[in-house]
């Protein structure tokens, strides 16, 4: 037995130097040192040995089994080390080459219009309120003196989700909700999306968006409403801004007001932006209707204001040069990188 356990250590010490791989070692062990393997063979014919035999075997069986365990741990060590070695030489990053330049994002123009309007607002001491985009009825019309048979709704194309709930045509339903929880003076822009059943071109799309202004204190008139515009205007255009006043109507103002800058492709002389008129519609504006301050409890003998409702992409369109609206949706790289 003893002649065995020798040559078994001799062969297995040399085949676990041999090892070519982790596997390899692997398989050595379970054939040497396994449940089944030749070491446990072995050690069964002990029960043939005499009483004095067995502690001299025993003994030199567990320097058998330490001198493979150690040889396999010490291989295995080496084998990992070689192929990390070998992984770090196939990976190899060469530090002095070039690296791949990458691309950096930029501020949308309709975000970068969005932040110059603020700050502009804020100059002039309004605050910046936000409101829901799924909106009730009551608030998106009926609030703003639209109620249920008007037919300014059907001029409206918007998008109804229930009988009762609509998404927002107008952030118009932003000064509806303020009113109504606040009291005057009241100085305020509700910037957001709106949505509305437009037939797609140069100049609409059925979601795009707007800022709502309103103003309600005690003496508020037109005036100031013209000079709120004409100053915010000319801080964003620059003051040869022109802009042109018409009288119009909205169900929510009264007297109402739409507003148009000079048309920035053609300069006046007529083009398909502006659609030969030579002036493109910004926004609509008005001093808030007696009913609409009354549904939300202001008193219109005592306090008096005025809203306007600009649109964001006409503004962005005026202010970098763009003469399809298309463009600010269409995720094209190649123009959204020139802002």
């Amino acid at each position: 037995m003893q002649e065995q356990l020798q040559k078994m250590k001799e062969e297995g010490l040399n085949a676990i130097y041999a090892a070519a791989d982790e596997k390899a070692l692997d398989a050595l062990r379970v054939k040497y040192l396994g449940k089944k393997g030749e070491l446990t063979g072995i050690l069964k014919q002990m029960g043939k040995l005499s009483a004095e035999e067995r502690p001299v075997m025993g003994q030199i069986a567990n320097e058998v089994r330490a001198a493979l365990e150690n040889a396999i741990g010490d291989c295995q060590k080496k084998l990992k080390k070689a192929a990390m070695d070998a992984k770090l030489k196939a990976e190899v990053i060469d530090v002095t080459m070039p690296g791949k330049r990458r691309s950096i994002g930029k501020v949308h123009p309709n975000t970068a219009v969005m932040n110059i309007a603020k700050e502009i607002f804020l100059g002039m001491g309004f605050d910046v309120v936000d409101g829901p985009e799924v909106e009730y009825d009551y608030y998106n019309f009926e609030a703003l003196n639209i109620p249920k048979d008007h037919p300014a709704r059907d001029s409206q194309d918007t998008f109804f989700v229930s009988e009762n709930i609509v998404l927002r045509s107008q952030t118009s339903s932003v000064q509806a909700r303020v009113m109504e929880k606040s009291t005057p003076p009241l100085r305020i822009i509700s910037p957001g999306r709106v949505y509305r059943s437009d037939a797609i071109d140069a100049t609409h799309s059925p979601l795009f968006h707007q800022i709502e202004g309103l103003v309600v204190d005690k003496g508020v008139t037109m005036a100031d409403l013209k000079g709120t515009l004409e100053t915010f205007f000319q801080k964003l255009y620059g003051e040869e801004a022109k802009l042109r006043f018409r009288p119009h109507h909205f169900p929510f103002t009264e007297p109402s007001a739409e507003v148009a800058v000079s048309c920035f492709n053609c300069h006046g002389a007529g083009c398909r932006v502006c659609k030969g008129e030579g002036w493109i519609e910004l926004l609509g504006c008005g001093m808030v209707h007696p009913d609409v301050l009354r549904t939300c409890g202001i008193d219109p003998e005592v306090y008096s204001g005025f809203a306007f409702g600009l649109g964001l992409e006409r503004i962005s369109m005026r202010h970098f040069g763009i003469s399809d609206m298309r463009l600010l949706y269409e995720n094209d790289l190649r123009f959204l990188s020139q802002f």
